[in-house]
């Protein structure tokens, strides 16, 4: 499974997603310890891309390593560097082909060799015809070794009931060639694979207790507009910090939100008033930068944001529907200068996410 390890190379501007796994390249009779990276568009980096059919050539020659000798000399780059002794791999060159395959589908949102095999299986157990059994047999033996005890995903029972599945009664299962299936035993495998369909069937139309785990509108980016004039209809445009909205916060008016956080950012009171009456709130931020910070601003900084958003939506009902309309969506908050406050390449989004909670407060407020 690639979990959370992806990473991605740049190809013409296009982002290609991929994953790595450890692997041995064989290179001078040393065997280094290294990264294989997997990519999407079936390009695997082993000290170079290739293609999957050159990566196969490499498999078979050894340049990537699936055999250990005794006595082998290996390095981890300067890490360490040992001999092997009794070493023992479950790799094969079909083997680390079958996986880094499967792992290719599984970049792309595709069924990999499990998938086809549990497609396989929903199949015979629609129709329980011998020809569908060898088809699932043949999709069984396509998975990896290494990967089919796994294939269920039940680590109790392991693949044994897929194996019985397979032979069919008195027939040999795959790692067991010598013992035939007897009749309760396929029966066994047979309400195994009823009771897995029914509980995914049912698991597939379960509403979770506390909802959705993702939004079902899509993601809106805010994108700035200048200048930001105080409209009738502003749209979107409302949802900026900049935009003409003033805010009462401890009986001080501020003309916008970017004021009152920059004012409120300052250590010296004089350097407060001066930033909240600046004529702009890109010179409130200009103002604000040239004066000492408060002290701990950092650690503070979200919680006075979230305060002041507080008071501009709750003070402009009309500024708050138009955030209420955004339903449950994601909001990309665009600020391309701030790291912490947009939503450009790994910025934090931190703006996007406040909004979206104030929102939430709106919502049940309401």
């Amino acid at each position: 499974m690639i979990g959370n390890r992806l990473i991605h190379r740049e190809a013409d501007g296009v982002r290609i997603p991929g994953t790595w796994r450890p692997a041995f390249i064989r290179n001078a009779d040393t065997y280094f310890l290294t990264d294989l990276f997997v990519y999407a568009d079936g390009l695997v980096d082993c000290w170079e891309l290739v293609t999957l059919d050159e990566f196969h050539d490499k498999l078979r020659r050894g340049w990537v390593a699936t055999e250990l000798p005794e006595g082998g000399h290996a390095s981890a780059h300067g890490l360490a560097a040992w001999t092997f002794t009794e070493p023992e791999t479950g790799l094969t060159p079909d083997v680390m082909m079958g996986e880094v395959r499967d792992t290719v589908d599984q970049l792309n949102g595709r069924p990999d060799s499990t998938g086809r095999c549990l497609a396989a299986v929903d199949v015979f157990l629609a129709d329980r015809t011998e020809e569908n059994r060898a088809a699932v047999r043949e999709a069984y033996l396509a998975i990896p070794e290494t990967r089919r005890r796994f294939a269920l995903g039940d680590m109790d029972r392991r693949d044994i009931p897929l194996q019985v599945l397979v032979a069919g009664p008195g027939g040999p299962s795959p790692d067991f060639p010598d013992e035939p299936v007897e009749q309760a035993e396929y029966d066994e495998a047979i309400g195994y694979f009823e009771e897995r369909a029914r509980r995914m069937a049912e698991r597939d139309t379960r509403v979770p207790a506390d909802g959705p785990a993702t939004p079902h509108a899509p993601a809106i980016p805010l994108r700035q507009r200048y200048p930001i004039r105080h409209t009738a209809d502003p749209g979107l445009q409302a949802l900026f910090n900049e935009y003409p909205a003033p805010i009462v916060v401890d009986g001080v008016t501020y003309p916008t939100v970017t004021h009152a956080y920059w004012a409120q950012s300052v250590a010296d009171p004089e350097d407060h008033d001066a930033v909240a009456a600046a004529g702009s709130p890109a010179a409130a931020e200009h103002l604000a930068a040239e004066a000492p910070r408060r002290e701990g601003w950092e650690r503070r900084r979200l919680a006075v944001m979230t305060r002041l958003l507080h008071a501009k939506y709750d003070q402009h009902p009309d500024l708050a529907a138009i955030l209420l309309a955004t339903d449950d969506a994601t909001l990309l908050y665009g600020a391309p200068f701030s790291d912490f406050w947009g939503s450009h390449g790994a910025a934090r989004n931190w703006m996007g996410r406040l909004l979206e909670l104030t929102r939430a407060g709106l919502h049940n407020e309401a």
